[in-house]
């Protein structure tokens, strides 16, 4: 039978890969297939130049509509709604009722609470905290400290005084999460998993839109895990939950649809949607070990993650987040909490608080990604790394189940060690350039300072620690963690930043291409860089760096003329500044044996080069 897809591509003669590959090659000129056009992901796959039908056609999932299971498509059959989320951390209760409000008002449908710092909440505070929420078009999220059983029983009692509707929404307490973050439990692990058990039970009876079973995978892509690790590990936690629960009589069905994945986003796009889509199908999977074919999909709440944000250049950190928001939404989250941009180094304000919420709204109001559901759906690429991702998880889920399950993979070191060598691979790819992180390690605001606008409580937070610790925490730390202390280390200076000074020569192409680059290379450090056009002689240029007082002379010019440039540019400017040659010239052995030691080029470790530079100058690192 025709279909509308042959009728579409009957004006186009099918292409087969094979034809592909001949016009690659032909195209590559004899270039190396593997290092010019293959990438290869954090996540330990191989990303093809092109994909095809042909990729698909062993992919038995896609015959299933959205609705069905294995839910790689999700549970939404009539378009891609989801909740807009935004969450507050309590410390003064009148200001967080007056937060929600402004939210609720701005086009939140899911307030979340942070009552982690308020242990001792009584409920008369706690009932001046629900006023003002209906219930009946808001979902309520609870984000607790140990006291989480405490703060249930305050719902359902709230609730039956009140005689409001039963929300929906979700309770945060989460003994896994404080687990990875401190390496102890809030209590003992056997306290801890008896307190689920209870609130567990309280919901399936009292309030059964709610989840109580949170996956904090989120924690993971904090810390710089691979989108594999993430769902893997996630994974795991929830096969703990079901084996823990089911053995004191929790049917699996009602552990599974009392679980909430809280899922990091970050920043490569595509892997992102796909990663949403594979957490869905791998869950499915999941749940058929335990005899169960679940009628509905796992919930996910998309958080974006800290990993990528930086504290220079913040708001960068504005369009980091809205391709996180779309990736989130195009894969098809059920709800997605927004962090503000200046989250991540002081307490966001009401400014950035409207903001994140602002980027969900005008994803669903003005570009109506809610009309479409699983848009993505069809995607050769898209699908293809969506079961690329199921099939690396999936063998990494088992290797955990070898070891005994989550807590003890992580109790035995092996899951902090995973994560923390892909974090360190990625903290390598960002020092030499192999990737990059815009403001940071590459095109950097010369003229910002960072002055007072941050907290270093916050910018540079480590987790906490147990005297009862059971294990080694994860290791957090943002991706630009390393950039930043170098520059605020410059910047706060008692002697002000260094300044870098271009002395340009010669070849007009060279000596321009050479500043730029080494511009943008010193800037990263927040050194001044001084650029010129170009001077007639050495000596013209040494006069006029001496005048700027130029702690760094950068030697700008071609390869050709460097031979005899540099030697004259290092006996004029003597021990007066640190001469540095930008590039990597085929003389760079002979100018080494004269005393000329210091290159920036390409291959250049731009973290580590810097910090030498700036120890030489006496800057404290």
């Amino acid at each position: 039978m025709e279909t509308s897809n042959d009728r579409l591509f009957e004006g186009f003669p099918p292409v087969s890969p094979s034809e592909w590959e001949a016009k690659i090659q032909e195209d590559l000129k004899g270039a190396d297939y593997e290092k010019k056009l293959i990438w290869k992901t954090p996540e330990g796959f191989r990303v093809k130049p092109y994909y095809t039908a042909d990729d698909q056609k062993t992919l038995h999932y896609l015959q299933h509509d959205t609705g069905t299971f294995p839910f790689v498509r999700g549970d939404k059959t009539d378009g891609n709604a989801w909740e807009i989320r935004q969450d507050f951390r309590v410390t003064d209760i009148d200001t967080a009722v007056a937060k929600a409000s402004i939210a609720l008002q701005g086009g939140v449908g899911a307030i979340g609470f942070d009552l982690s710092a308020q242990a001792g909440l009584q409920y008369d505070e706690f009932k001046k905290l629900m006023s003002g929420i209906d219930f009946g078009s808001t979902s309520l999220h609870l984000i607790t400290g140990e006291a989480g059983s405490g703060l249930l029983d305050y719902l359902i009692q709230f609730l039956d005084e009140s005689g409001l509707p039963v929300p929906t929404g979700s309770l945060g307490f989460d003994p896994m999460a404080q687990l990875l973050c401190t390496g102890a439990f809030f209590n003992s692990e056997e306290a801890d998993f008896s307190v689920l058990d209870k609130v567990l039970l309280s919901a399936g009876n009292e309030l059964p839109g709610f989840r109580v079973l949170p996956i904090g995978s989120q924690h993971f892509g904090n810390a710089g895990a691979s989108a594999v690790q993430e769902l893997a590990y996630g994974l795991a936690i929830a096969a703990e939950y079901l084996t823990r629960l089911t053995a004191t009589g929790h049917a699996p069905a009602d552990v599974a649809r009392h679980i909430q994945w809280n899922l990091g986003v970050g920043s490569s796009y595509f892997i992102e949607i796909a990663k949403v889509r594979a957490a869905r199908l791998l869950f499915s999977h999941m749940l058929t070990a335990y005899g169960e074919k679940p009628e509905t999909a796992v919930f996910i709440h998309s958080i974006t993650t800290t990993w990528n944000k930086t504290l220079f250049d913040p708001h960068v950190n504005m369009l980091r987040l809205t391709t996180e928001a779309m990736a989130a939404v195009l894969g098809g989250c059920n709800s997605l909490l927004v962090n503000p941009f200046d989250s991540v180094f002081r307490e966001p304000g009401d400014f950035s608080e409207r903001i994140a919420r602002n980027t969900q709204v005008i994803l669903k109001e003005e570009s109506y990604f809610d009309k479409v559901n699983d848009p993505s759906a069809g995607s050769y690429y898209i699908e293809s790394l969506t079961d690329s991702l199921v099939e690396h998880a999936w063998k990494l889920f088992l290797q955990v189940s070898d070891e005994g399950g989550f807590v003890a993979a992580f109790k035995a070191g092996s899951i902090q060690k995973e994560v923390a060598e892909t974090a360190g691979q990625r903290r390598q790819m960002l020092a030499s350039r192999k990737e990059i992180l815009l403001g940071t390690n590459q095109y950097p605001n010369s003229n910002e300072q960072a002055g007072n606008t941050w907290d270093p409580e916050i910018a540079f937070r480590t987790p906490g620690s147990a005297a009862s610790q059971v294990a080694e925490p994860l290791s957090f730390g943002r991706a630009a963690t390393d950039f930043e202390r170098l520059r605020l280390a410059v910047e706060m200076h008692p002697g002000g930043s260094p300044s870098a000074f271009m002395l340009t020569y010669g070849h007009l192409a060279m000596r321009l291409a050479r500043s730029q680059f080494s511009c943008n290379f010193f800037a990263c450090a927040g050194y001044r860089v001084i650029d010129n056009l170009g001077f007639p002689s050495a000596a013209e240029g040494v006069k006029a760096a001496l005048l700027a007082r130029a702690e760094v002379v950068v030697v700008c010019s071609s390869d050709e003329e460097y031979m005899t440039l540099v030697p004259e540019i290092k006996n004029l400017i003597g021990d007066k500044a640190l001469v540095v040659v930008a590039g990597a010239p085929a003389c760079m052995d002979e100018l080494k044996q004269q005393g000329i030691s210091e290159f920036i080029h390409v291959r250049s470790n731009v973290l580590e080069t810097l910090r030498a530079f700036s120890r030489k100058l006496g800057i404290n690192i």
